[in-house]
């Protein structure tokens, strides 16, 4: 199946009003967050009130992730204790920094599918955001079936290199292309980190941009206010709608005549193009309310 994840919007696990109304902001995801956007003294209320928005709302066509605390915590087993038992589709795992990280994470979340009886497979996102995880990024993405991405964490990540987080992101350029090369070598998704300047959307569009030229599939968002601004800069251009169309059209043709090679303007359809092209027509349809 293909998964459309421009936008991945964050909103704070303590925060009811924006819980409520997460779905009218447009992003393609939303991460309802129980780590860093929630004290110490929350973790329990928020964890709660999370639980009950997942397992209430209707959130449409919205994908629903969850940032769980990290497995070094003594909240992260509750936190998926609860969330499981609502509507979810991935879990945002954070600080991981090995594919033993994921193992352990995935141990549990199987035993909680059974527990409740879940069918649907929920997936995981490690989040990236040590050094030590930068350097494993390919190891994390092939060590479960159930990664659909890898997510870089830029914030925690450059306090871990020591070095100075700017807009111009010059500091994180090693760490993006890795994750980006890691995650297109697993074939999964590269979700780059936020831009945390709620008021430089001329900086957003400019580190936006950057992202998606080096081969990201979307970026994370800390503010609603962005999210119209990433999902314009993620949309397909005139010219990728149009070959898009044409490699949908071929392979069409081909299944029809029973053929299965197919090839395009001289150049043979294999399926990461299908892939792409199916990508972009679904970036194309949600953008006009189709899905």
């Amino acid at each position: 199946m293909i998964s459309l994840k421009r936008t991945m919007l964050f909103i704070p696990g303590n925060n009811p009003s924006m819980l409520m109304n997460s779905i009218v902001f447009g992003s393609d995801c939303v991460i309802f967050d129980l780590e860093d956007a929630v004290s110490e003294k929350q973790k329990d209320a928020a964890r709660i009130l999370v639980r009950n928005g997942l397992k209430t709302l209707d959130f449409e066509n919205t994908e629903v992730f969850v940032r769980i605390n990290d497995i070094s915590t003594k909240y992260w087993k509750n936190d998926l204790e609860e969330v499981m038992k609502g509507k979810i589709n991935s879990i945002l795992l954070p600080k991981t920094e090995s594919p033993k990280s994921v193992k352990e994470a995935e141990k549990y979340i199987e035993e909680l599918e059974k527990k409740y009886n879940i069918e649907k497979q929920i997936t995981i996102m490690p989040l990236l955001e040590t050094a030590l995880g930068i350097e494993n990024a390919f190891q994390i993405a092939k060590s479960s079936e159930r990664i659909e991405g890898l997510f870089l964490g830029a914030e925690d990540l450059t306090a871990d290199l020591g070095a100075k987080r700017t807009k111009e992101g010059k500091e994180i350029l090693y760490s993006r292309s890795r994750v980006v090369t890691a995650a297109k070598a697993a074939k999964i998704l590269a979700i780059d980190t936020p831009f945390t300047d709620v008021d430089d959307d001329e900086g957003l569009v400019k580190d936006t941009i950057f992202a998606k030229e080096i081969g990201f599939d979307g970026k994370a968002s800390i503010s609603p206010r962005h999210v119209d601004i990433i999902n314009k800069i993620f949309m397909p251009s005139k010219e990728e709608i149009i070959y898009a169309h044409k490699v949908i059209d071929a392979i069409e043709k081909a299944e029809e005549e029973g053929k299965g090679v197919v090839s395009l303007e001289g150049k043979m359809i294999d399926a990461p193009i299908v892939n792409r092209a199916r990508k972009v027509l679904l970036v194309l349809n949600k953008s006009r309310g189709v899905m």
